[in-house]
């Protein structure tokens, strides 16, 4: 399997050992599963399956941010305790993935439960000098220093203008007095009347963003584990620092080998956000009666890397390409199945080619259906291909 690397910039070979690795970032628990998560999980679903057809063990993580200002925020605006809405979108969440068909990851871990792992990471952090506590009696808020280690800014090739505007808009506070660089992430907030806490040596709080998924990682699956994953909004600063953070502690080495990000999906031209009540939610589409089989399909139907958009005729193609396929393996046989097979798997590990892969099955189907064939087999082989490669139930 080759896979863009985001570090390098280019398509190169994964290479995992008997077991694969891979770390893919979950959820703020704070609202429903819309259709930007879903093709985020969708593609490290496909790495997975490709994995399991090749005959590795594969060792998935991914954690759930179940502690947040955003789950707070929510939580208070509904009226409701942030621990009950973060169970409950949890829940709806994997109710989402398994009717999607996702295969799950062996390990899910919250934030909650890492905390004491956090706390250990921080100390580290601090004793070694790469972090420091603000200058603040009230709050003494713990930051990572930026440069802390030589290589910071390979992961996402971002220039110090590019950070500066992105660690703004995505949650980092440049304006926080104390701070010795703007773009310096916080690894520690202090406690603060009203929120979560927990006891640390230095003083109560609760982990930040970016210092979670640098636990949860080098606590599960080691440094230098095959994939990091997650939606390209993530680049920066996310996984720039969760990648920084467990390398001021490993000198010299990557956190991953692969840093693999998919891109975002929209909705009729417009970006899909919260912010502007556009987001396709899993669960309604489900509730309006779509086959889950279509959504996976739709959001297959354009390449994991490119940012799409989701419409009403990528939602129909898809429920035609899906009729299409089971009719033609309902046939009591077809076209010989090997070659098709064989070029769906070569597609997919060409960069999860899926395109190329639909179109595979799509020539197949056609033939199957408008001049049938003389292998009984070859049907019950392409639909076992889908469902083990594609996830898709025929």
């Amino acid at each position: 399997m080759r896979l863009y690397d985001t570090a390098d910039r280019q398509v190169r070979p994964v290479t995992p050992g008997a077991t694969a690795t891979m770390y893919v970032c979950g959820i703020t628990p704070y609202d429903a599963t819309h259709l930007g998560h879903a093709a985020t999980y969708l593609t490290f679903d496909l790495v997975n399956r490709l994995w399991r057809d090749s005959g590795h063990e594969v060792h998935y993580v991914q954690n759930v941010t179940d502690v947040d200002d955003p789950l707070f925020e929510r939580a208070e605006r509904d009226g409701i305790d942030w621990r009950d809405l973060g169970t409950r979108e949890i829940e709806l969440f994997r109710e989402d993935m398994s009717a999607l068909r996702i295969v799950p990851p062996r390990e899910y871990v919250g934030a909650i439960e890492s905390v004491d792992e956090v706390v250990e990471f921080v100390q580290k952090l601090l004793a070694s000098g790469a972090a420091y506590t603000v200058d603040d009696a009230e709050f003494p808020d713990i930051y990572f220093r930026a440069d802390a280690t030589e290589q910071f800014g390979y992961e996402s090739g971002y220039d110090r203008a590019t950070m500066e505007r992105l660690f703004a808009e995505r949650g980092g506070d440049p304006d926080r007095p104390g701070k010795r660089d703007t773009i310096d992430a916080l690894l520690w907030r202090a406690e603060r009347p009203g929120e979560p806490s927990w006891p640390a040596p230095f003083g109560a709080g609760r982990p930040g963003w970016h210092i979670e998924c640098s636990a949860i990682a080098l606590n599960r699956i080691g440094a230098e584990f095959d994939i990091q994953g997650g939606g390209s909004d993530l680049i920066y600063p996310h996984h720039e620092y969760s990648a920084a953070h467990a390398e001021s502690l490993i000198a010299g080495r990557r956190f991953a080998r692969h840093y693999v990000h998919a891109g975002l999906i929209g909705l009729d031209g417009e970006k899909m956000s919260k912010s502007k009540g556009n987001l396709v939610l899993v669960s309604t589409l489900r509730r309006s009666g779509v086959d889950p089989a279509a959504i996976r399909l739709g959001l297959l139907a354009g390449h994991y890397r490119q940012d799409r958009m989701w419409t009403d005729a990528v939602l129909e193609q898809a429920k035609t390409r899906l009729d299409q396929w089971r009719r033609a393996t309902a046939l009591a046989s077809g076209p010989a199945a090997a070659d098709t097979i064989a070029r769906v798997r070569q597609h997919l590990a060409d960069d999860l080619d899926t395109l190329k892969a639909l179109d595979a099955l799509d020539n197949w189907a056609r033939q199957a259906l408008d001049y049938g064939g003389t292998d009984v087999d070859a049907p019950a082989s392409i639909k076992a291909a889908v469902d083990g490669l594609l996830g898709i139930s025929l």
